[in-house]
């Protein structure tokens, strides 16, 4: 459903008020006592958090912001805090960005957390949204959208429970049984909550979910509060995905995905081998000029649509991360026009649009009148502009992720990994001639198409060949955005804009073909009529320059991401097949990113957040449905053939 945002609304005594759902946000007495006095201390913080490696708070309730950012300002004050902080919390109507400015002026102690998480605020889209905080120690997981909804898919385990809202007479939604059973399912081993309401509904529908509760001294001129534990047996833990007690993993290719997962393994302690064949990173497919980064919506909202959403919206505030600790990233939010086919197309695009209702600065539909404006030039049609989105140059990014990761990250560049072996409990690269490269409890392949070779990952990844042209242009030339449509033309960069790509299955070719460059030039000026014949353009395709890539595709144009499992042995008589990924085998150790196909840029900086997420036990930055969407496994589930679409 789309989100609907709330609206900034004061009673005449000045308190921040809900006319739609007639109640209040927080005490009339003090707001900021409340949080700390209800919600902190009667989950015993900062006390339950210390000496812990990491600690994790599941709020039914984000509203403001005020609960989260007492509770990091508290951690912060506490000398013998957890490692990390995560904060796990639902929304179902987010104030905006501006709105929350002035909501957070009321309380100026808080105003340097304030604004680093307003720096941070997300697209109000539905989904989960991950914002790293506090230079990677603090990390907020928040689902905008129905609470029972999100509780259902997030991927978490919570320490601390805060149960915030609305009073259960104007929104009983949110204090239903369901969402305390919901709540349960999530709890950790040793679980508490926390909330000033101590309606007797409430109490009943805990006890019935497994908590046992009791009233305390309420905060002002409310009397009582309630205080919970978990009383019954967790929900079992996910096997442990590897013994990470190290905190040391190698990496094998050096490219996007590579670069990226380094980096945020490295954020958390850990130090990396990354290994490659080539002589530096980002010499493969991750080696383009410049590339697209934006979504691809539809009419339904299927997995394609969120994956692409979260990745891209993800994938640029990382990108804004890093290049505010001064790293040279070259990347330009610019915009990115993806325009119609034909009136037919141009229509259900609009369809998209409506359904969706998504913030108009994320997506929007514009004419073919505005879309030539937004451009600067003549074009085909209209359709969808993403205003958020741009063009990256990969190398630049993976060169910043290494940077970044500091001295954790050790290259091993130049080097073959010809056998990947496990031996008493880690995994060895050997290089061709038997030696070790390096080792480590922990694996992870991400090698691009190279991936196939390597005899534990048995994934049905398709080699897709790419040539991207390289075209003259002058500075501030048009088009001066991003436009796509079957293929893509960026803006001038260093003299040159790239179009492309072509897209060819299984074809292992490494050379320049003057026919894909007239290819690409044809799409060009099917999009962009009378691009190719300005005069004084020199486009003869046998003198163009470009730039050939191999791209790893899967068969559902999915990325995969995870545990592998292990190769499939004959099957028993007597043995029964897995119908769960849940229950099938994994490799200890071992892990694959691969299956991004043209989708590079959009997948790999959330990828990488969610495989380091998942190997240190952290909230998944993705939902349950979507985490098994992309797990490696399903194919052994629901075997593929090997194709490809093009992307």
């Amino acid at each position: 459903m789309p989100i609907l945002t709330a609206r900034l609304e004061r009673s005449p005594e000045g308190l921040l008020y809900s006319s739609g759902f007639g109640d209040f946000y927080h005490s009339r007495d003090d707001a900021l006592g409340q949080a700390r006095a209800v919600f902190l201390a009667g989950n015993g913080l900062p006390q339950r958090w210390q000496g812990r490696e990491r600690f994790t708070i599941l709020e039914t309730g984000f509203g403001a912001g005020l609960n989260f950012l007492a509770t990091w300002a508290a951690w912060r004050e506490d000398a013998r805090r957890s490692a990390r902080l995560h904060f796990v919390s639902c929304e179902l109507h987010p104030f905006t960005h501006e709105d929350l400015a002035l909501i957070h002026a009321a309380w100026p102690d808080l105003a340097t957390l304030a604004a680093e998480l307003r720096a941070q605020w997300p697209a109000l889209a539905p989904g989960l949204h991950r914002l790293n905080l506090d230079d990677g120690r603090v990390t907020l997981t928040l689902h905008l959208g129905d609470a029972a909804e999100g509780l259902a898919r997030i991927d978490a385990r919570a320490d601390a429970l805060y149960l915030d809202g609305f009073a259960p007479a104007k929104n009983p939604a949110l204090w239903s049984e369901r969402i305390f059973h919901l709540l349960a399912n999530l709890a950790a081993p040793g679980a508490t909550l926390a909330t000033w309401s101590v309606a007797g509904e409430v109490r009943e529908g805990l006890r019935r979910a497994g908590f046992a509760t009791e009233k305390a001294p309420g905060f002002g001129t409310k009397w009582q509060m309630l205080r919970g534990r978990l009383a019954r047996e967790p929900r079992p833990l996910r096997a442990p995905l590897a013994d990470t007690a190290g905190r040391h993993a190698l990496v094998i290719g050096a490219g996007l995905a590579g670069c990226t997962v380094a980096e945020r393994l490295a954020e958390r302690g850990w130090t990396v081998a990354l290994i490659d064949r080539a002589p530096a990173p980002a010499s493969g497919a991750s080696g383009n000029l410049a590339g697209v980064l934006r979504p691809l919506p539809s009419l339904d909202d299927n997995r394609m649509s969120r994956l692409t959403r979260a990745g891209s919206l993800y994938a640029w505030r990382r990108i804004r991360q890093l290049r505010a600790r001064g790293l040279a990233l070259r990347a330009d939010d610019c915009g990115v026009l993806h325009l119609g086919r034909d009136a037919t197309q141009e229509a259900k695009m609009r369809a998209v649009v409506e359904r969706l209702a998504l913030p108009p600065a994320h997506l929007r539909f514009v004419s073919v009148a505005e879309a030539a404006e937004l451009a600067g030039c003549a074009v085909a049609n209209g359709g969808w502009w993403f205003a958020g989105s741009g063009w990256v140059q990969p190398p630049s990014l993976c060169a910043a992720s290494l940077e970044a990761a500091g001295g954790r990250v050790r290259g091993h560049f130049g080097q073959t990994v010809a056998r990947l072996g496990y031996d008493g409990g880690a995994w060895h690269a050997h290089g061709p001639d038997g030696s070790t490269i390096a080792s480590a409890p922990v694996a992870i392949l991400a090698p691009g198409t190279g991936i196939a070779g390597f005899e534990q990952a048995s994934l049905p990844v398709t080699s897709a060949r790419g040539q991207v042209s390289h075209l003259p242009a002058a500075a501030d030339s048009a088009p001066r955005v991003v436009v796509c449509r079957g293929s893509y033309v960026s803006p001038a960069v260093d003299g040159l804009r790239c179009a492309g790509a072509t897209f060819a299955v299984d074809d292992p070719d490494p050379g320049l073909r003057p026919e894909d460059h007239a290819e690409n030039l044809q799409r060009l000026a099917a999009m962009l009529p009378g691009f190719v014949a300005t005069p004084g353009t020199d486009l003869d395709p046998a003198r163009l320059d470009g730039r050939v890539g191999f791209r790893p595709a899967s068969p559902d144009r999915l990325p995969m991401i995870g545990a592998l499992p292990l190769p499939a042995p004959a099957p028993l008589a007597d043995a029964a097949p897995a119908r769960r990924l849940d229950e099938l085998a994994r490799q200890p150790g071992l892990y694959a990113l691969s299956g991004y196909g043209a989708r590079g840029l959009v997948w790999s900086a959330l990828a990488a957040e969610l495989l380091a997420s998942a190997l240190e036990g952290d909230p998944a930055p993705l939902e349950r449905d979507l985490l098994e969407a992309i797990d490696p496994a399903r194919f052994v589930l629901r075997p593929a053939g090997k194709t490809a679409v093009r992307e």
